[in-house]
């Protein structure tokens, strides 16, 4: 399974999200990041996403949460999910992102992953959580999901 990172900057009850141009979840909000390479930890694949996607410096990271993404059924991500209180930079669009600002309450989930509406008002919150999200395999319809809040990381 493919170990991957969100990350989410977050302020003044908003949060940055990204239209994806390119790759698996192009064209839906998402939030900047991806694939750990090797010798990397989540933390410094977060960091080094944030900076390439939307020019934007993230210090301090904090992990609040993780989750599985199978595809009919085949495992294909495990992913770190991140929250950013502190960065400095103006979010730039890059050949692989749009960044755009959303309050929480005006969150686009209609152009969003399906399980997003699920778990992101924890990470709005601050809560931790866990989950496991099976989608068909093309994608595209979610048809189960198990998700656990009150996570030690």
């Amino acid at each position: 399974m493919q170990p991957a990172t969100l990350c989410y900057p977050i302020c003044d009850e908003r949060v940055l999200l990204i239209r994806k141009k390119r790759g698996l979840g192009e064209g839906k909000f998402v939030g900047p990041g991806g694939k750990v390479e090797d010798g990397e930890t989540p933390r410094e694949t977060t960091v080094r996403e944030v900076e390439e996607e939307i020019q934007v410096s993230v210090t301090d990271p904090t992990k609040v949460g993780e989750f599985e993404f199978v595809f009919g059924d085949e495992p294909k991500m495990f992913v770190h999910v991140f929250r950013a209180e502190e960065f400095a930079g103006k979010p730039r669009e890059t050949p692989e992102a749009d960044p755009q600002w959303f309050d929480f309450e005006n969150v686009p989930y209609d152009e969003m992953w399906e399980d997003d509406r699920l778990w992101m008002p924890y990470l709005f919150s601050g809560e931790t959580f866990s989950g496991r999200f099976r989608f068909d395999s093309d994608g595209e319809e979610m048809i189960a999901h198990e998700l656990e809040t009150g996570v030690d990381f």
